[in-house]
């Protein structure tokens, strides 16, 4: 480690000059490794990059990174730094994915390169990036029913991969072939490292043009003026304390019933306090975190509400967490499997600092977005030319929540994954035995309210020439189905359908684990929409048919959801206009009514539903009913929590009731 050196005097023109260099530097390297990749999921932008000081600090986080990974990277630089603390050599180069040890799930693989000047370390340069997989019991490393993480995948703990500027072959190789595609995770480990010495290239043209005094006193001062920054924003809001809460589905260990993620938050003086110790223990899926994860949540939630304030660890150093104690699902401890964090615990403390932060700064409302999923599919090409293992890892976007103000976005990369690109189509065809039949917005997905929320998408592919096909599916939000706020609904269950409206047709749910498929399968799943912000009632009806013309909105939610009658003109049937006095009629028909379509008797509203009198959006909207979407059964504690929340979001919001 280096000495405290003393630098000429820092001026303001050059403290900003060198702050977004070091920006720079960053983007750079993720730059290169856009380039250099092996890896399919990498080169959608599943990555992220960090300079981290002497201590492991963050100084500077990529512009564009993915947002689940950027709160993370510095406990991954203090990890490394403290295993082989006085036993770091210019040239050496470390990798780990120990979830933890702070970093998020296995697939994510750290490669860190300590950066010297003159014999000293003076800072680290790490590239981040989603390996396509590291072995485990399910094609891509996910799965679902994994309750440990020995069968998600290889732990790596802190290790040496290139010593003194010499790659350790014998070491790339065992880590190489543990996953099912050793070629392109070892080129993935080659691009990463070859990305941070970009960045150390960068540093060191930094240092010869200011010097290294006058880096290494930027690298404080970048972090000091983001603290700086965060505290004077935070000291002009009131002290006091909110709380929140989010959903799981359900702990496949312990029955039916919602699971509930709990966030406090204090704000005293120019600091901010997260309690996050009231949630529930650890389930028996993959769907649990490890600290780095929920911590990265934490980050990514506040930092929505403060866009344009630079992330490193000064932003952080605003903020303490408590992540309660060790053993629940938001602070898993080895060896409890948190490779769904993602879809889990992640996704719900997000939304639920988007409602606490949502009433602090009330003019950046906005309402839950949608979760995050995976389809999953591996097993033998048996195309004339096509590789020996196939991996088809398929995520979709969907809708944000409703704005203060403005609908939500449309199909949109998720709060997990913003930065994430879509998988093109055409680039899936050709490197997996699949065809996609169907991929579009989904009608109707948005949450009905004042101010709509984003659609989500709806994809269908089928398996083609294959062999041995597994399929896992990674997600949530089938029972614990997004919900507005302010008044506004809900949008639409999660779900995996296997060959839809056949006589072969089989329900999934939101999780599915190393299920046989064959070629002719079909797989079909919806990515929900945003809830909606605010008494849909109260939406313009001109606004609701234009929804219509767009294909957002039907004719029928129109009517059910908004209260709104849309008709097609006599005389041009692609032409759409409102019936004010049907309208009228209708929304005081529904404030009269809509209450108490909340106290209908669940097993008759399931009965119905079983009948085909009712949709999944009839009884996720006006009944709060939820049910297993496959075969209808009630589920009644997750009916009777449901309920209670729409009550609270919902309900005691709309107007003149």
């Amino acid at each position: 480690m280096i000495e405290d050196e003393q630098a000429d005097a820092l001026d303001p023109v050059t403290a900003e000059v060198l702050r977004n260099a070091f920006m720079t530097a960053v983007d750079l390297m993720a730059e290169q490794l856009l380039r250099t990749c092996h890896s399919f999921v990498i080169h959608a932008r599943d990555f992220s990059g960090g300079l981290c000081d002497a201590n492991g600090d963050t100084v500077a986080q990529g512009s564009s990174d993915v947002a689940v990974q950027v709160g993370t990277l510095h406990f991954a630089a203090k990890a490394v730094l403290d295993a082989f603390r006085g036993d770091i050599c210019e040239g050496d180069v470390f990798i780990l994915n120990d979830p933890y040890s702070g970093g998020t799930h296995f697939n994510d693989v750290r490669v860190l390169r300590p950066i010297f000047s003159d014999g000293a370390l003076i800072a680290v340069a790490q590239c981040n990036g989603h390996w396509a997989d590291v072995g485990g019991a399910a094609t891509g490393s996910f799965d679902p029913s994994a309750t440990e993480h020995f069968g998600e995948g290889l732990r790596i703990t802190p290790v040496r991969i290139w010593s003194r500027g010499r790659y350790l072959a014998d070491v790339g190789r065992l880590i190489a072939s543990n996953t099912r595609s050793p070629e392109d995770a070892e080129g993935d480990l080659r691009a990463q490292a070859e990305a941070t010495r970009v960045c150390e290239r960068e540093v060191h043209r930094l240092i010869e043009r200011y010097g290294r005094g006058t880096v290494i006193a930027a690298f404080g001062e970048s972090q000091a003026y983001v603290e700086r920054v965060v505290r004077r924003r935070v000291s002009a809001l009131p002290d006091g304390s909110w709380e929140a809460e989010d959903y799981i589905d359900n702990d496949p260990s312990g029955g039916e019933g919602l699971v509930p993620i709990k966030v406090r938050m204090r704000i005293s003086g120019n600091g901010v306090h997260y309690d996050l110790g009231g949630s529930h223990p650890a389930i028996g899926s993959f769907l649990n975190s490890a600290f780095g994860g929920s911590y990265s949540a934490v980050i990514a939630g506040t930092k929505t509400f403060f866009p344009d304030v630079p992330l490193n660890s000064g932003f952080y150093r605003a903020l303490t967490v408590d992540f309660g104690p060790r053993g629940t699902v938001v602070n898993a401890a080895w060896p409890r499997a948190v490779t769904g964090f993602y879809a889990g615990p992640y996704e719900k403390i997000v939304n639920a600092i988007f409602q606490i932060w949502s009433q602090i700064m009330p003019e950046r409302a906005i309402a839950t977005s949608f979760n995050l999923e995976y389809v999953l599919l591996g097993g033998r090409d048996a195309r004339p030319h096509g590789r020996e293992q196939f991996m088809y890892y398929d995520w979709m976007a969907g809708g944000w929540g409703g704005r203060n103000g403005k609908d939500g976005s449309n199909a949109t990369a998720s709060i997990f994954g913003v930065g994430h690109a879509l998988q093109s189509t055409e680039m899936q065809e050709l490197t997996s035995p699949i065809m996609t039949r169907v991929c579009e917005l989904k009608t109707d997905s948005g949450g009905p309210g004042e101010f709509r929320g984003g659609l989500g998408m709806v994809k269908e592919v089928m398996l083609t020439d294959c062999e041995g096909a597994i399929l896992s599916y990674c997600s949530d939000r089938a029972k614990s189905v997004i919900v507005g706020s302010l008044g506004g609904s809900s949008s639409c269950p999660h779900g995996l359908w296997i060959n839809p409206a056949s006589t072969d047709e089989r329900y999934l749910g939101a999780l599915a684990s190393r299920v046989p498929v064959v070629p002719g399968d079909s797989l079909e799943r919806p990515s929900a929409g945003g809830g909606g912000y605010g008494d849909p009632l109260r939406r313009a009806p001109r606004s609701v048919c234009e929804d219509v013309v767009d294909g957002y909105v039907s004719i029928e939610r129109a009517r059910k959801d908004y209260g709104v009658v849309v008709v097609r003109d006599a005389g041009d049937p692609d032409l759409y206009m409102v019936d004010d006095v049907a309208t009228a009629a209708e929304r005081r028909r529904l404030r009269a009514t809509r209450a108490g379509l909340l106290e209908t008797d669940p097993e008759h509203v399931a009965q119905r539903y079983k009948d085909g009198e009712l949709t999944a959006y009839d009884l996720v909207r006006q009944y709060g009913v939820i049910v297993d979407w496959g075969s209808g059964e009630l589920l009644p504690e997750t009916t009777k929590k449901y309920r209670a929340i729409l009550h609270e979001r919902c309900r005691s919001h709309w107007a003149g009731e």
